[in-house]
């Protein structure tokens, strides 16, 4: 088979989804299958092969990837993507639903307004959700936040969009400037830069790109207002009838957040071990610092925190309901919402992968090769590409810092490689479209449509995103750190 060029099949595949989307109003996870579809069988066995040697497979298990059958191979993507996300989505949606039913979720909204006021509340769910977002996933934040922003719109009766656009904008750029998050950590590994450092600047730099964020969320949210809307596991009448109770008769802030705080301490814990604690000393002669280590890891592993937060919200949901209430009904609704939202994201992850398999980041490094000039925006747009190419932020932070490294441990560069790392970071926000489960995730949790997701969402995060390259050079110009 002649090997198509993946610009050329990245383009087909463009076609297939949006057009399928936008165009035949297919449902988006037939017209992600049918793009991933389409993707694989242009893509020939010789990009694949090269592709699987490239990830460090031998040459035997890349000939065996190649010969997989084009459903196998798309149906094997789906299932990475489902390993990761599933279990996460379907208790999230519980703790939501059940953080809902029970008023916690009106609690710590009374809480948020008493302490910040309604003009400043969207400024407060930016913040959190930034400083969430740095030892915790960008999905499990938006699983936490977003049932909170659904119940403070219908305290506040306006700004559905600002919330949501808050919380997301907060959560991505934690997600890709400051370690100890899973991309930034393996980008100061490979281009040597000190995670001190980087966890500094990336805060800072961060900062200045929610801040811009956050003006284009409240223009957006001026130019196309966005009502709360009906939804399985979050029906408007009943936030309404929570939202009439007296603050007494609802659950404590306490327990209210627990559903919440256990989660996020222990992927806190886990992080922190993980990024701080040597295996020396997890393996001490102290059985009982290896014991207490073990246990957080155990608890800190996010499936297990999530696991372990959706049993605490069905605990307080009975304790408020009483124990005579039928859970089933509530854990029914708010797994057939999820259960939706796990098929278009792992549908979104097998198209992102048949990308991949096209060798589409190789090609992307070829074309970039040569031109050593301008480095931090070179190492802006590398990562920019590979991102809307392949809709991964963390494969965008991979592929950029491998491209790049050996210019930043170049001796004669004129700043601190950590301004190269600011600007792949800022780079891999631009731009989310439908090839990125993370777009998938947050329209189906929001319930915004997919368009409205493409003219807000996305726009935004390209804001950030230049906003930060600015910052960055601005930066590097002023304090060079060299």
């Amino acid at each position: 088979m002649t090997s198509l060029d993946p610009l050329i099949i990245l383009f087909i595949g463009i076609i297939m989804v949006v057009g399928g989307i936008i165009g035949l109003k297919l449902h988006p996870f037939l017209a992600l299958l049918l793009g991933a579809f389409s993707v694989a069988i242009l893509t020939s066995p010789e990009a694949i092969q090269q592709f699987a040697i490239d990830k460090g497979l031998s040459p035997a298990a890349a000939l065996s990837l190649a010969k997989k059958s084009i459903g196998e191979r798309i149906a094997t993507e789906f299932g990475n993507t489902c390993a990761k996300i599933g279990i996460l989505i379907a208790m999230a949606a519980i703790i939501g639903k059940c953080m809902l039913e029970s008023g916690a979720a009106e609690r710590i909204i009374r809480s948020i307004l008493k302490f910040t006021g309604i003009d400043k509340a969207p400024i407060a769910f930016l913040v959190s959700s930034f400083f969430l977002g740095i030892p915790v996933f960008f999905d499990t934040v938006l699983f936490l936040m977003i049932p909170l922003a659904k119940a403070m719109t219908f305290r506040i009766g306006k700004n559905y969009l600002l919330l949501i656009l808050c919380i997301m904008a907060g959560a991505a750029m934690a997600n890709s400037l400051v370690p100890p998050a899973p991309g930034p950590l393996f980008l100061i590994g490979e281009m040597h830069i000190p995670i001190g450092l980087m966890m500094i600047s990336g805060t800072i730099v961060g900062l200045f790109t929610i801040t811009s964020g956050y003006f284009f969320a409240k223009w957006a949210n001026l130019k196309w207002p966005i009502e709360l809307r009906d939804s399985l596991d979050a029906k408007l009448e009943d936030i309404k009838v929570i939202s009439a109770k007296e603050t007494v008769k609802l659950p404590s802030l306490g327990i209210s957040l627990l559903p919440i705080l256990f989660p996020l301490l222990f992927i806190c814990l886990d992080t922190f071990i993980n990024a701080f604690v040597t295996k020396e000393v997890a393996s001490g002669n102290s059985s009982l610092l290896t014991t207490t280590l073990a246990l957080f890891k155990f608890f800190g592993d996010k499936n297990v925190a999530i696991i372990c937060g959706g049993i605490i919200a069905l605990l307080v949901l009975v304790k408020e309901k009483g124990k005579d209430e039928n859970l089933t009904s509530f854990v029914q609704a708010a797994l057939m919402s999820g259960g939706g939202i796990i098929l278009i994201t792992a549908a979104g992850g097998a198209f992102g992968g048949m990308l991949q398999q096209t060798g589409i980041s190789n090609r992307i490094a070829e074309m970039t090769k040569d031109y050593q000039i301008a480095l931090i925006p070179l190492a802006f747009f590398i990562a920019a590409i590979v991102r809307t190419a392949q809709g991964s932020a963390t494969v965008a932070l991979i592929t950029a810092s491998g491209i790049l490294s050996g210019m930043a441990n170049n001796a004669s560069l004129e700043f601190h490689p950590v301004y190269l790392g600011l600007a792949i970071g800022c780079g891999s926000k631009l731009v989310p479209w439908m090839n990125d489960a993370g777009f998938w995730i947050i329209c189906k949790l929001s319930n915004l449509t997919e368009k409205e997701a493409l003219k807000t969402i996305t726009p935004m995060l390209a804001v950030m995103g230049f906003t930060g390259l600015i910052i960055i050079i601005i930066g590097a110009k002023l304090f060079p750190l060299v």
